[in-house]
């Protein structure tokens, strides 16, 4: 008798954490659940550690796991723009740093994506800050103009980066290809400053937020040369291509920089997947702004974040949940 009942007890006991079992793995796929706790994990795609996307990045990590309920924010490293536009169109990142040419790109079918189906599911969520094309070289090269770079070995960014995109364009403004380089090299940032630092390269095109850490790494170690690009010319880039600003390095941004630098630039933006769940769009484009502070603490670039800038020069749809607290602070594209 006592056996059976222990049995019974026993059998009882294994129902109740079947049936447990079933309706936390049954709750586990509610929207936006990253878990069967209802964590949602979100991937940050930036840029190499040395360039501007990485710390801002950290920064947005920071303050989403500080200030939205539910979230677990995590920061990646990768190769930027190019790569991070492969993230979002995958669902492998809920939101990315990229350049606001290279989304354009994409969303065209143009340029570094000619050939490729548009990419149709990015959704814009603020723009950010002029990512500044800087050339640098070394001054034991000689090199003072962008002509100069004829027969020069020159990293042109990583491939398909938006560097590289930059790059390619602004010799073509100059009437020069990669042909009359004496190298063309893809390389990274922080490939680019290594091989400054160690003379295996004459010059570096490098698109980011200023002081950007991989040449003010050079600067400090290394004379460098930050080449102007002319008047005319930026204004050539500009008519050629439209999503270019004339833009200037001030004096001293860079250990022996003495005069302003005349160059153009982009503008980086934050991109997200249009399946985003909409209130976690919200949350995050309210955190932003209202934990600027927080961001300008982990970098100079996050003083360009500004809601009233926000939607300037947005290349593609933004999306409804960043849009819904744009509209709420009274701002329209």
């Amino acid at each position: 008798m006592f056996k059976k009942s222990v049995t019974k007890i026993l059998l009882l006991v294994l129902l109740v954490a079947l049936v447990a079992g079933c309706t936390a793995q049954g709750n586990g796929d509610d929207e936006g659940a990253g878990d069967a706790g209802g964590t949602k994990y979100i991937s940050i795609a930036t840029g190499g550690t040395a360039g501007t996307y990485y710390p801002l990045g950290s920064a947005l990590s920071q303050i989403f796991n500080d200030n939205i309920d539910g979230v677990t924010a995590n920061v990646e490293s990768t190769g930027a723009s190019v790569e991070n536009i492969e993230l979002i169109a995958k669902g492998d990142a809920d939101i990315a740093f990229i350049q606001n040419d290279i989304t354009y790109y994409a969303a065209e079918g143009i340029e570094v994506f000619e050939g490729k189906d548009k990419v149709e599911n990015l959704r814009g969520l603020a723009m950010v800050y002029p990512e500044l094309v800087q050339i640098v070289a070394t001054k034991d090269s000689g090199i003072e103009s962008v002509e100069d770079l004829k027969g020069k070995k020159v990293a042109i960014g990583a491939p398909g980066s938006g560097t590289e995109a930059n790059a390619r364009q602004i010799l073509a403004i100059h009437g020069l290809d990669y042909d009359d380089l004496g190298k063309a090299d893809f390389l990274s940032f922080d490939e680019a400053a290594a091989q400054l630092q160690d003379k295996q390269i004459d010059a570096a095109f490098i698109t980011a937020g200023i002081p950007t850490a991989a040449i003010t790494e050079v600067s400090q170690n290394t004379d460098i040369v930050v080449v102007s690009v002319s008047e005319d010319k930026i204004n050539e880039a500009i008519e050629e291509y439209p999503y270019y600003i004339g833009i200037e390095i001030p004096k001293g941004t860079y250990e022996g920089q003495e005069a302003d630098i005349s160059t153009i630039a982009v503008m980086a933006m934050l991109v997200v997947p249009e399946d985003l769940d909409e209130d976690l769009a919200y949350n995050m484009t309210k955190t932003i702004f209202e934990q600027r502070d927080d961001i300008i603490a982990t970098h100079e670039r996050g003083k360009d974040i500004q809601l009233e800038t926000a939607l300037t020069g947005m290349p593609i749809e933004v999306h409804p949940g960043a849009m819904k607290y744009y509209e709420e602070q009274g701002i329209s594209q």
